[in-house]
């Protein structure tokens, strides 16, 4: 979906960005592109899992660390 912002005659090319920039925000094209770039697969419950535990072994280990003064 391509935008089209033709120049009218005697506008400044100021108003010619802003009247574009207006259009492609109106439109969520921005939106769109944001949510194909940034997407990240579901993932399974296994991995879930596996991340959990890894997140509380660091926790337990940054306490023991903490205790000891390093």
């Amino acid at each position: 979906m391509a935008l089209e912002v033709k120049r009218k005659p005697r506008e400044s090319v100021q108003s010619l960005v802003k009247r574009f920039s207006q259009k492609v925000r109106q439109s969520g094209i921005l939106i769109q592109a944001r949510k194909i770039r940034f997407h990240e697969p579901p993932k399974n419950r296994l991995a879930k899992k596996k991340a959990a535990l890894r997140r509380e072994q660091l926790k337990e280990e940054y306490k023991k660390l903490e205790k000891l003064g390093k």
